[in-house]
């Protein structure tokens, strides 16, 4: 169902539970992603695909729903020789497809338009490098359609998501600037830096003061990078983290592929682990590549468990 609160008054509330990895579900249901704009080519060609992902998701008891518009951007779009107007459309129809998901719920659900760094589109993994060798303001140009086209279609938060460093971070929160809807900050972080090597400290404190971020911290990491970065996120913005890592294996460039795929996929949630998120200041709780539905059932009955127990 759509939700009746705002996120922001959710989460003043307790702990919500985001999905998992969108493109695991998709390759579950049998999809292609080797395509340069991954999950996002199927908005063109199998939105049905998307729709399914989503409610996978909704099932394992997802209360968040993350489109999928990561890797969607006009420049990809164009180079698959799909026009500006059409590109528009595929941008507002993820968010669309995860309201259509969320609607046959009887709990509320948040839609999360997904606005990726300029590495995803590069599809070379430098979203996981940062320093592009672009400025700030090079980077909110890029950025700015794509965040207006997204909020315009009514998502219920913007995930600026998978950021490499604190450039790109300057640039997404001013792309976001006056588009009327609210956003969560998160790093891709390896130990205590951005992937490009900046601290942490220094990088979300670019948020601390900025009214239209809801929410702050870290995705795409390993699952023992957030630890600290949960509490310090907390500390020095004194809003309400999010999280969401991956399982801790490392993503292949040019095989396009998780060093662990073909192997049972480590779970990121040990109960002493989500205890310490929580009690530190998580409040947006969820996986990213490689964590599927089953382990998004696996953190929803962990964190009904430790409500149950207070």
């Amino acid at each position: 169902m759509k939700p009746v609160r705002t996120l922001a008054a959710a989460l003043g509330e307790g702990s919500l539970v985001l999905d998992g990895g969108l493109s695991d579900q998709l390759r579950a249901q049998g999809c292609d992603l080797s395509d340069d704009l991954w999950s996002a080519r199927l908005l063109a060609d199998a939105p049905q695909q998307i729709e399914a992902a989503h409610a996978a998701y909704v099932r394992a008891g997802a209360q968040v729903l993350i489109t999928a518009s990561y890797q969607a951007t006009y420049e990809g779009f164009a180079h698959r020789g799909i026009g500006r107007d059409r590109a528009s459309g595929l941008l507002a129809d993820s968010v669309t497809l995860a309201r259509r998901a969320a609607a046959e719920a009887a709990r509320e659900i948040w839609v999360a338009a997904s606005v990726g760094p300029y590495g995803a589109m590069l599809a070379d993994g430098s979203e996981y490098r940062g320093r592009y060798g672009l400025s700030v303001r090079e980077l909110e140009r890029f950025h700015r359609p794509r965040i207006e086209t997204l909020a315009a279609a009514g998502p219920d938060v913007l995930a600026l998501e998978t950021v490499p460093d604190t450039d790109e971070a300057q640039a997404l929160l001013g792309a976001a600037e006056g588009c009327g809807v609210p956003v969560w900050l998160s790093y891709t972080v390896a130990g205590d830096r951005t992937r490009a090597g900046q601290p942490l400290t220094e990088a979300f404190a670019l948020a601390a003061g900025v009214d239209d971020v809801i929410a702050v911290g870290v995705n795409c990491c390993d699952p023992s990078d957030a630890d600290d970065a949960v509490a310090l996120a907390a500390t020095i913005t004194a809003k309400p983290v999010v999280v969401y890592p991956n399982t801790g294996e490392k993503w292949d460039a040019q095989a396009r592929r998780w060093a662990g795929e073909g192997r049972p996929v480590p779970s990121p949630f040990s109960p002493d682990r989500l205890h310490t998120w929580q009690s530190t200041g998580a409040r947006l709780l969820g996986g990213c590549c490689r964590v599927g539905p089953a382990r998004i059932t696996e953190l929803a009955a962990a964190l009904d468990a430790e409500r149950g127990a207070r």
